[in-house]
C-alpha cells in the first residue's frame, strides 16, 4: 500500500511542479472574476461528476467565506437543484442542462466557469457556446490538450495533466487560489 500512496503522491508533485506554466493564466482568470464582480455580476459555474463538487466547493467559497471574512459575493453553481437538473435533462437531454439554465439566469456582466476534465463535456461546452454567443466572458478549467473548450472560452486554463485525478486536484488548487485573489481585492 506505500507503494502506491508513494508513486500517487509523486504524480502530484509531478503535476504541482508544471503547474508553473499556467500561473499567468491564473491570474487573468482571477481579473476576469473581480472585473465581473465589480460591475454586479456573478460568478457562474458547472461541471460534471468531480468537476459539478468543484464548482460547488469555488461558488460556496465565494458565497461565504475563503479565509477571510468579507461581504458575500455573487456565485452560484449549476449543478445542486436536482429538480432542474432533472426536469431539464428529462424535457430537453442531458446536454442541455446547463444551457437551460443559462438561459434564465445570465446576465451580461456575469462570468461563466466551466469545468471538465477533458474539455469536451459535451453539457459544458453547449453551455459554454450559449455564453460566448450572448457576449460574456467565460473561462475553462480543463486538462490533457484543453480539447473543445480551447476554441470557445475566452480563457482556457489547462492543467498539464492526462491523468483525471491530477486534474481535478490542481481545479481545486485554482479554484483555491482564485478565492484568495478575489478575497485580498475585496478586503
Amino acid at each position: 500500500m506505500l507503494k502506491i500512496i508513494n508513486n500517487e503522491l509523486k504524480n502530484h508533485n509531478e503535476v504541482c511542479a508544471n503547474m508553473q506554466t499556467i500561473l499567468k493564466s491564473i491570474e487573468s482568470a482571477a481579473k476576469l472574476a473581480i472585473e465581473s464582480l465589480e460591475r454586479n455580476g456573478k460568478i457562474i459555474l458547472f461541471g460534471n461528476g468531480g468537476s459539478a463538487g468543484d464548482a460547488q466547493h469555488i461558488a460556496a467559497e465565494l458565497v461565504g467565506r475563503y479565509k477571510s471574512n468579507r461581504k458575500g459575493l455573487a456565485a452560484i453553481s449549476l449543478t445542486t437543484d436536482s429538480s432542474i437538473i432533472t426536469a431539464v435533462s428529462n424535457d430537453f437531454g442531458f446536454d442541455q442542462v446547463f444551457r437551460r439554465q443559462l438561459e434564465s439566469l445570465l446576465q451580461e456582466n456575469d462570468l461563466v466557469i466551466g469545468i471538465s476534465t477533458s474539455g469536451n463535456s459535451l453539457n459544458v461546452i453547449n453551455a459554454l457556446n450559449y455564453s460566448k454567443k450572448a457576449g460574456v466572458k467565460t473561462i475553462g478549467l480543463s486538462g490533457s490538450n484543453g480539447g473543445k473548450m480551447n476554441s470557445i472560452c475566452d480563457l482556457n486554463i489547462i492543467i498539464p495533466s492526462d491523468d483525471t485525478p491530477r486534474i481535478q486536484e490542481m481545479h481545486i488548487f485554482v479554484g483555491h487560489t482564485l478565492c484568495q485573489l478575489i478575497d485580498n481585492h475585496f478586503n
